[in-house]
């Protein structure tokens, strides 16, 4: 038991004074936290550290009760809104921040995550070259982590016939452009683990992507969309609500991530 007296909550709001032009889009990167002292200074540092600047950088924390407000207030010159209260996990954290945002291109960045160096330089230099004003996201690769030993390397390209089936892009980093959220709203809050693979599901064959082939992220290993087996019923869930797909068929790929899942934990 930690012996840690609870933080008291807090925000701070510099205001909407970025803006963005046709070849350097005003960019959010968007945080959610709780109990996040371990790591967040690294995705911190990530995001100071970025080669491209026109950055707007949000930061939702879940009434935390470690040193995480403490990080928070220390990193106000580069953090350009963050609040500290209880919220209904991390979707919801996300949603809060949505709202709160301006950038033309939302990215979502976990606690324990980190941006390469070049990583927004390289979505903005993509974004320019590709040319296409109805493009409505792009993903990248993503290094999974244990410290510092990259463990593997994942994230494919987007289409349609393999994503109704399964999330075979890497979300952490991926950019998504406004007007996804304006046409499609927000994430669903009831998922806890799935929500952003059942948000990418709702534009179906139409939604506007491509892929960015290089890594851009390093995340940490063990999250619970690898770990907890509540990812499998959520995704069933999602493909068959937002995805439209045949229950019978996601009944069919859901026993068979089970069993894929406990072949895994009997394996390690």
């Amino acid at each position: 038991m930690s012996d840690k007296k609870p933080q008291k909550g807090g925000s701070r709001f510099r205001g909407g004074g970025k803006i963005g032009s046709l070849n350097e889009p005003l960019i959010t990167v968007i945080t959610s936290t709780l109990n996040a002292e371990r790591y967040l200074p690294t995705a911190i540092r990530s995001i100071r550290e970025q080669n491209y600047k026109n950055i707007e950088y949000i930061v939702v924390d879940c009434a935390s009760t470690d040193g995480t407000v403490d990080i928070l207030r220390a990193n106000e010159d580069i953090i350009d809104c963050w609040l500290s209260e209880s919220d209904d996990g991390i979707y919801d954290a996300w949603n809060k921040a949505i709202k709160l945002s301006h950038g033309e291109w939302l990215a979502f960045l976990g606690a324990d995550d980190a941006f390469m160096g070049d990583a927004i330089q390289n979505y903005v230099d993509f974004i320019n070259k590709y040319d296409d004003s109805s493009l409505e996201y792009v993903s990248s690769k993503v290094n999974l982590i244990d410290n510092s030993l990259v463990l593997q390397t994942i994230g494919k390209q987007w289409n349609w016939s393999t994503f109704k089936r399964y999330m075979n892009i890497a979300h952490p980093g991926s950019f998504h452009r406004r007007k996804l959220f304006r046409e499609y709203g927000f994430f669903n809050t009831d998922l806890k683990i799935c929500s952003d693979y059942e948000f990418l599901l709702r534009p179906k064959s139409r939604l506007h992507a491509a892929y960015l082939n290089v890594v851009t992220v390093n995340m940490r290993a063990g999250g619970l969309s690898n770990t907890d087996l509540r990812a499998v019923y959520e995704a069933a869930i999602a493909k068959t609500i937002s995805g439209k797909r045949n229950f019978f068929f996601c009944e069919m790929e859901k026993y068979w991530a089970i069993t894929k899942w406990h072949i895994k934990r009997i394996l390690r």
